[in-house]
Protein backbone atom coordinates (compact mmCIF):
# COMPACT_ATOMS: atom_id res chain seq x y z
CA UNK A 1 0.00 0.00 0.00
CA UNK A 2 1.31 3.29 -1.28
CA UNK A 3 1.54 6.55 0.38
CA UNK A 4 -0.73 7.90 -2.45
CA UNK A 5 -3.19 5.73 -3.29
CA UNK A 6 -6.27 6.38 -4.83
CA UNK A 7 -8.91 8.62 -2.31
CA UNK A 8 -6.03 9.68 -0.18
CA UNK A 9 -6.78 13.36 0.98
CA UNK A 10 -3.69 15.71 0.10
CA UNK A 11 -2.98 19.44 0.32
CA UNK A 12 -1.34 21.15 -2.56
CA UNK A 13 2.06 22.79 -0.86
CA UNK A 14 3.38 23.83 -4.55
CA UNK A 15 1.65 25.86 -6.79
CA UNK A 16 -1.08 28.24 -7.90
CA UNK A 17 -3.24 25.96 -5.39
CA UNK A 18 -0.63 25.79 -2.72
CA UNK A 19 -2.80 25.20 0.43
CA UNK A 20 -5.82 23.57 -0.60
CA UNK A 21 -6.89 20.19 -0.30
CA UNK A 22 -7.49 18.12 -2.83
CA UNK A 23 -7.99 13.87 -3.39
CA UNK A 24 -5.93 11.66 -5.36
CA UNK A 25 -8.48 10.36 -7.93
CA UNK A 26 -5.60 8.26 -10.05
CA UNK A 27 -2.30 6.94 -10.16
CA UNK A 28 -0.27 7.17 -13.26
CA UNK A 29 3.66 5.84 -11.73
CA UNK A 30 5.66 6.50 -8.54
CA UNK A 31 5.74 10.09 -9.72
CA UNK A 32 2.67 11.16 -10.99
CA UNK A 33 -0.69 11.04 -9.78
CA UNK A 34 -4.05 13.12 -10.81
CA UNK A 35 -5.90 15.09 -7.99
CA UNK A 36 -9.47 16.49 -7.81
CA UNK A 37 -11.06 18.66 -5.32
CA UNK A 38 -10.71 22.18 -4.09
CA UNK A 39 -7.74 22.37 -6.91
CA UNK A 40 -8.36 22.48 -10.48
CA UNK A 41 -8.26 18.36 -11.49
CA UNK A 42 -4.84 18.30 -12.59
CA UNK A 43 -1.72 15.47 -13.22
CA UNK A 44 0.94 16.73 -10.49
CA UNK A 45 4.23 15.41 -8.92
CA UNK A 46 3.50 13.87 -5.45
CA UNK A 47 6.51 15.89 -4.78
CA UNK A 48 4.10 19.11 -4.48
CA UNK A 49 1.92 16.87 -2.62
CA UNK A 50 1.26 16.56 1.55
CA UNK A 51 -0.71 13.77 2.46
CA UNK A 52 -3.23 13.64 5.50
CA UNK A 53 -3.95 10.57 7.20
CA UNK A 54 -7.49 10.45 6.23
CA UNK A 55 -8.95 8.37 2.89
CA UNK A 56 -11.61 8.85 1.21
CA UNK A 57 -14.01 6.05 -0.83
CA UNK A 58 -13.75 6.71 -4.34
CA UNK A 59 -13.11 4.54 -7.30
CA UNK A 60 -10.62 5.05 -9.10
CA UNK A 61 -10.75 7.68 -12.10
CA UNK A 62 -13.96 9.13 -10.29
CA UNK A 63 -15.57 12.12 -11.90
CA UNK A 64 -15.24 15.15 -10.62
CA UNK A 65 -18.96 14.75 -9.27
CA UNK A 66 -18.42 12.16 -7.66
CA UNK A 67 -15.50 14.06 -5.60
CA UNK A 68 -17.76 17.23 -5.51
CA UNK A 69 -19.85 14.71 -3.37
CA UNK A 70 -17.13 13.95 -0.88
CA UNK A 71 -16.05 17.32 -0.42
CA UNK A 72 -19.44 18.57 0.46
CA UNK A 73 -20.16 15.49 3.01
CA UNK A 74 -16.80 16.60 4.71
CA UNK A 75 -17.98 20.74 3.87
CA UNK A 76 -14.39 21.30 1.40
CA UNK A 77 -15.36 23.92 -1.08
CA UNK A 78 -14.84 22.16 -4.61
CA UNK A 79 -13.23 24.05 -7.70
CA UNK A 80 -15.86 24.88 -10.11
CA UNK A 81 -14.85 26.20 -14.07
CA UNK A 82 -17.93 28.25 -15.30
CA UNK A 83 -18.35 27.16 -19.07
CA UNK A 84 -17.00 29.48 -21.65
CA UNK A 85 -19.48 31.51 -23.48
CA UNK A 86 -17.85 32.22 -27.30
CA UNK A 87 -19.00 36.28 -28.86
CA UNK A 88 -19.35 36.33 -32.25
CA UNK A 89 -17.11 37.91 -33.59
CA UNK A 90 -17.77 40.14 -36.92
CA UNK A 91 -15.10 39.43 -40.01
CA UNK A 92 -13.89 42.69 -41.44
CA UNK A 93 -14.34 43.47 -45.05
CA UNK A 94 -12.02 44.22 -47.62
CA UNK A 95 -12.03 47.25 -49.45
CA UNK A 96 -11.65 46.96 -53.01
CA UNK A 97 -10.82 49.20 -55.42
CA UNK A 98 -13.64 50.15 -57.89
CA UNK A 99 -12.71 48.96 -61.72
CA UNK A 100 -13.91 50.30 -64.58
CA UNK A 101 -16.50 47.17 -66.73
CA UNK A 102 -16.69 47.32 -70.08
CA UNK A 103 -20.42 46.08 -71.31
CA UNK A 104 -19.81 42.18 -70.70
CA UNK A 105 -18.39 42.94 -66.94
CA UNK A 106 -14.58 42.52 -67.43
CA UNK A 107 -12.34 44.81 -65.65
CA UNK A 108 -11.24 47.63 -68.53
CA UNK A 109 -7.15 48.29 -68.18
CA UNK A 110 -6.75 52.09 -68.30
CA UNK A 111 -4.42 53.58 -70.36
CA UNK A 112 -1.18 56.03 -69.21
CA UNK A 113 -2.95 58.87 -70.72
CA UNK A 114 -6.52 58.34 -69.03
CA UNK A 115 -4.02 57.49 -65.30
CA UNK A 116 -2.20 61.24 -66.36
CA UNK A 117 -5.89 62.74 -66.89
CA UNK A 118 -7.24 61.52 -63.46
CA UNK A 119 -3.76 62.42 -61.52
CA UNK A 120 -3.88 66.02 -63.63
CA UNK A 121 -7.71 66.92 -62.13
CA UNK A 122 -6.80 65.58 -58.64
CA UNK A 123 -4.03 68.18 -58.43
CA UNK A 124 -6.05 70.63 -59.80
CA UNK A 125 -8.97 70.07 -57.45
CA UNK A 126 -6.21 70.06 -54.77
CA UNK A 127 -4.79 73.28 -56.09
CA UNK A 128 -7.81 75.12 -55.63
CA UNK A 129 -8.66 74.47 -52.49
Amino acid sequence: MSLFDVGRLVVKIAGRDAGKKAVVVEVFDNTYVLIDGATRRKKVNILHLEPLAEVLSLNSGASHDDVKKVFTELGINVWETKAKTVSVRLQRQRKTKKRAVNAVGAPVKQNSEEKQKKVRKKIATIEKT
